[in-house]
């Protein structure tokens, strides 16, 4: 149990390619959110939901709070969780990643390291929001999430861009784990994320 680090769990997508609230949805007994509420306070003794539709989230009983800067996406998110924890270290997850353990989450926040953000590269990817977050970024978060405002306001119609979070990451030089390297007791999959139907019919299929 890891007392000095807040467990976050960013609800605050629209779930529109899903059709309906993804975390909401049955993996065997419980819904998605529900089953990463049990991990999480298996971790961590403090737990916040970020959320922009705290109603949907009350039967948790679990501290709800609202993104501070609306539509910013997952970075957005993380601000806030950020604001409203207690702790200097925060791990951040994404309320769609339904195959993650706890054996992956302690071994991201137990590499040594002294950088402010900690996350993995696996399967291809860097896996932005299953991470550690310091609380001391909180200012860079902003200076980030300011810009785009201003350049949205100068020039409305843009290409798009690269992930708001991703550029954060490289901000300020997270660590990037190859966790497939430095954890031999990875799981292929662990980070699989879940929008669409057919990607949550390949989790339940996973689930047993």
């Amino acid at each position: 149990m890891y007392k000095n680090i807040t467990g976050i769990i960013l609800c605050g997508g629209t779930s529109s390619r899903m059709g309906q609230n993804k975390s909401l949805l049955k993996l065997g007994d419980s819904t998605i959110i529900q089953r990463v509420v049990n991990l999480m306070s298996s971790l961590f003794e403090s737990i916040i939901i970020v959320t922009n539709t705290p109603e949907e989230y009350n039967f948790l009983h679990i501290p709800l709070y609202e993104d501070i800067y609306k539509k910013a996406g997952p970075i957005g998110g993380i601000h806030a969780g950020l604001h409203y924890s207690t702790t200097a270290k925060n791990f951040v997850i994404s309320c769609d990643i339904p195959l993650m353990n706890e054996g992956t989450i302690s071994h991201i926040i137990d590499y040594p390291t002294e950088k402010q953000i900690t996350v993995a590269v696996a399967d291809g990817f860097i896996q932005q929001l299953a991470g550690l977050y310091n609380k001391k970024i909180i200012p860079d978060i902003e200076r980030i999430i300011s810009k785009e405002s201003i350049d949205e306001e100068r020039n409305p119609v843009q290409q798009k861009r690269k992930c708001k979070v991703l550029q954060l990451i490289e901000s300020v030089n997270g660590e990037i784990i190859d966790i497939e390297k430095t954890y031999s007791q990875y799981i292929p999959g662990t980070f699989y994320n879940m929008n669409r139907p057919e990607e949550y019919e390949f989790i339940k299929s996973k689930i047993v």
